[in-house]
């Protein structure tokens, strides 16, 4: 059961066994308890400085959409690793499917809200990358993916910028 929980979570060996061992068992409550527990580090390390990463870029079949993201990370031994570099992919494919105008509430103008007529909630949602809905997996936001690469890889993470390219626009 060990071995079951570290390959669907990535938790460290004792750490699932001791999870295990609180759960009686319960593979699924053990699951919970260690995505609790991810998000908690996660919340924790989000003031620390990420000044490495990558630029990921995607280009949509046809090459008429492409999207390039930059997403940080603390170090380049991070950056390197297969779970940063496949974050980044989807990232960069949720960025030229969902096409976010701004990356976090922070940086949306309150005129803009006014200007598009739709409530605060319902901009961001459609506008705000952070906020979207992860188009591979709608029950997921962009930031709660974040958090979960946060508490997987052990840094912190984030997008320093992004942008999309359609050709005739």
């Amino acid at each position: 059961m060990v071995k079951d929980l570290r390959e669907r979570t990535g938790a460290g060996f004792k750490e699932c066994k001791d999870v295990l061992a609180q759960t009686n068992g319960s593979v699924e409550q053990a699951i919970e308890l260690l995505r609790a527990k991810g998000i908690e580090a996660a919340a924790k390390k989000q003031d620390r400085e990420a000044k490495e990463g990558r630029i990921e870029i995607y280009v949509h079949p046809g090459s008429r959409l492409a999207a390039m993201v930059e997403l940080n990370c603390e170090t380049d031994f991070v950056a390197r690793t297969e779970d940063f570099i496949a974050l980044s992919r989807e990232l960069a494919l949720h960025v030229a499917a969902a096409n976010p105008t701004y990356i976090a509430i922070e940086n949306v103008p309150p005129e803009k809200i006014t200007e598009s007529g739709l409530s605060a909630e319902k901009f961001y949602e459609e506008q705000v990358l952070l906020t979207q809905p992860f188009v591979k997996d709608p029950t997921q936001t962009i930031q709660e993916k974040l958090k979960a690469g946060i508490a997987k890889l052990g840094e912190n993470i984030m997008v320093g910028r992004f942008t999309r390219f359609e050709v005739g626009s």
